[in-house]
C-alpha cells in the first residue's frame, strides 16, 4: 500500500503500526515472553507475533490496548496435512482473541509446481480464519524460491483469498537467509498491486531499509524484539546478527 506521507515523516506511532514484533524463539522462557510482548506493547506495534503456546500470556498482556495477536500456523514449515492445519486453525481462532493468522505455506509443492494443491491447502485456512474475522497472512519462505516461483505463489495466495502475502519465517536453514530483498519484494509487489496486503520479514533491521520499505508501499514487517527499537529510531544499538521475522 502506497502512503501519501513520506515514511521519514512519519511518527513513531504511525511507524510502529507497521510492525508485528516477532516473539518467536523457542527457547523463551516465560519470563522472556511476558517481556518481549509487553515491550512490543510498549512500543505501540500493530502485533506481537507469538506461538501458540504463548497466547494466554499474550491475550493477558494486549488486552485493552492498540496491539493486537498474531499467531503463528504450522510454523516453521508448512508441512502438516491441509487436515492438520485447518484444526490449527480452527483452535486457535474459536478464542476469539486473534487479530491475525501466519501460516506457512507447503513451499515444497510450490518448488514443484503443484499449485492446486497449494491453493487448496492455503483456501482450507483462510476459509476456517475467515469465519472468525482473522485475517491471514501466507509466509512462502522465499529464500527458499526463485523469483519466478515468487511471483506465481504471489498469484496463487491472492487467489486462495489470503489478506496478506508474506516472504519469511526466520527460521529458514536450507540456504541463504537473505529474507525481505528489495528485489523479493519488489517482484510480489508487481503481482499483488491492491489485491492482496504484503507483509515483509528477515533482514529488516536497519531504520534505513525499513522506511525504505514503507515507501515501495509494504504494508507490515515482521521485526525482531532487539531490532524494533533501531527501526522506530528510539535506539542507536545495532543488533548484530538478530534474525527478523
Amino acid at each position: 500500500m502506497k502512503t501519501k506521507k513520506a515514511a521519514k515523516d512519519m511518527s513513531v506511532a504511525e511507524l510502529a503500526a507497521y510492525i508485528d514484533q516477532s516473539v518467536l524463539k523457542p527457547e523463551f522462557t516465560q519470563e522472556e515472553i511476558r517481556k518481549y510482548i509487553q515491550e512490543g506493547i510498549d512500543y505501540g506495534c500493530r502485533t506481537v507475533c507469538v506461538n501458540p503456546a504463548s497466547l494466554d500470556i499474550a491475550s493477558k498482556l494486549t488486552e485493552g490496548t492498540f496491539t493486537k495477536i498474531c499467531v503463528v500456523c504450522d510454523f516453521p514449515f508448512g508441512v502438516s496435512t491441509t487436515a492438520s492445519k485447518i484444526i490449527q486453525a480452527e483452535e486457535y481462532c474459536k478464542r476469539g482473541d486473534i487479530f491475525e493468522l501466519d501460516v506457512v505455506a507447503n513451499y515444497g509443492w510450490i518448488r514443484s509446481e503443484m499449485w492446486n494443491e497449494v491453493k487448496a491447502d492455503i483456501q482450507a485456512v483462510c476459509d476456517v480464519c475467515h469465519k472468525y474475522e482473522t485475517k491471514v497472512k501466507v509466509i512462502l519462505e522465499t529464500d527458499a524460491l526463485t523469483v519466478e516461483q515468487i511471483k506465481k505463489a504471489t498469484e496463487v495466495v491472492i487467489q486462495a483469498g489470503a489478506d496478506f502475502v508474506k516472504t519469511s519465517t526466520g527460521f529458514f536453514t536450507g540456504g541463504k537467509s537473505d529474507g525481505a530483498t528489495e528485489e523479493v519484494i519488489g517482484a510480489m509487489l508487481e503481482i499483488a498491486k491492491d489485491r492482496c496486503m504484503l507483509k515483509g520479514s528477515g533482514g529488516i533491521r536497519t531504520r534505513e531499509y525499513f522506511l525504505k520499505l514503507i515507501d515501495m508501499g509494504i504494508d507490515r514487517m515482521g521485526i525482531g524484539y532487539k531490532s524494533t527499537p533501531i527501526v522506530l529510531g528510539v535506539s542507536e544499538e545495532n543488533p548484530d546478527n538478530e534474525e527478523t521475522y
